[in-house]
């Protein structure tokens, strides 16, 4: 366990980092050639797949060429000065976007800028020295992060899965009670979780697509390959809840929105839900299917302060149906998780 939470603390990017660095220095050295720009180019060509590193490498190779070699001409025009560092840096990003160089703009032109007062004389053969010393660092740390270490995303987006999901249950089960139990119109705390979550979902689809490009340079086995499916389609599964969630954490509270019959059957309802998405590979209960029955009967079918209401601000939805929607919807999404978590597990079997 320790060893796991050291090897997480310098994370695979940083050894990977490292290895590149020191490798390409070393190189360096036994040719005398420059270490600074080929360890400036190894670094930033470390990515979190082979599939950006070997993409943004491409990217980023010419763009560096491109510095260099304003770099150079100006230099060779205007002497070290201030204009010379203006119109090598200006011009270099201006290139770079023409030429759809974007992801390399920044390397070339700090390429570009860190030439400039270190070269007084042999213009064409410090950018040559440049191309090759360019070259090594892409090179070499492409090479590292292709082979060594080669990035697996499965492992943790199960856990931000699982962890996710129970996170969601609790933010549902508060904001339902809230507004079952008439407290607050617009809870605070609830609306910057829900903003957290957003954020964490988003950070699990960019690991699952860096998944998928990673496998397109690594073998795999169809075990990982369905269990990461399986947990691709339960993060959607979570993004639909979340959707349905939003729904209901601005929502109006009306006094006496439920009776006291339609309140503990709303509770209950969300209990089991919340029981289900923190269990993992959990069977929707009986019980639970009861209560949904009885809820869409009372979405469909709603008593008549309801109707009320909705005659009187002439309103499709009133809180109370809103808030019926969403744990139907919600319910609507767990019979499709419970069916794939099925699924899998007659696979494994």
């Amino acid at each position: 366990m320790r060893e796991r939470k050291l090897f997480k603390f310098f994370g695979a990017r940083l050894i990977k980092t490292g290895i590149a660095v020191f490798l390409t220095a070393k190189i360096c050295y036994l040719f005398d050639l420059p270490v600074v720009f080929a360890v400036i180019i190894a670094i930033a060509t470390i990515e979190p797949t082979s599939s950006d590193s070997i993409r943004k490498g491409m990217i980023r190779f010419p763009a560096a060429l491109i510095g260099a070699g304003l770099a150079m001409t100006f230099t060779y025009w205007f002497g070290q000065t201030p204009l010379t560092f203006t119109l090598a840096a200006v011009l270099t990003i201006f290139i770079c976007i023409k030429c759809k160089l974007e992801a390399g703009a920044l390397i070339a032109t700090i390429t570009a800028v860190a030439m400039i007062p270190i070269t007084y004389d042999h213009y064409f053969l410090t950018f040559i020295e440049r191309v090759g010393t360019t070259t090594i660092g892409l090179i070499i740390s492409t090479l590292v992060n292709f082979f060594i270490l080669p990035a697996k995303f499965s492992t943790e987006i199960k856990e931000r899965n699982d962890r996710l999901y129970q996170e969601t249950a609790k933010l549902l089960k508060k904001r339902i009670y809230e507004i079952v139990n008439e407290q607050k119109a617009e809870s605070r705390e609830c609306k910057k979780e829900y903003q957290r979550i957003t954020s964490e979902l988003s950070k699990s689809f960019q690991l699952c697509q860096f998944q998928r490009e990673e496998w397109k340079y690594h073998r795999h086995t169809w075990k990982e390959l369905r269990s990461f499916t399986y947990e691709t389609k339960k993060l959607d599964g979570l993004q639909q809840i979340h959707y349905h969630l939003g729904h209901i954490i601005s929502v109006h509270i009306n006094k006496n929105m439920f009776t006291n019959s339609d309140k503990e059957l709303v509770k209950q309802t969300v209990n089991s839900t919340v029981q289900f998405l923190e269990s993992s590979g959990a069977k929707l209960s009986p019980d639970h299917i009861k209560k949904i029955r009885e809820l869409d009967s009372l979405f469909w079918h709603p008593n008549k302060q309801t109707q009320q209401e909705m005659q009187k601000y002439h309103h499709h939805f009133t809180p109370e149906t809103v808030i019926l929607f969403v744990i139907l919807s919600i319910h609507d999404v767990l019979e499709e998780i419970e069916r794939l978590s099925r699924f899998q597990i007659d696979n494994q079997t």
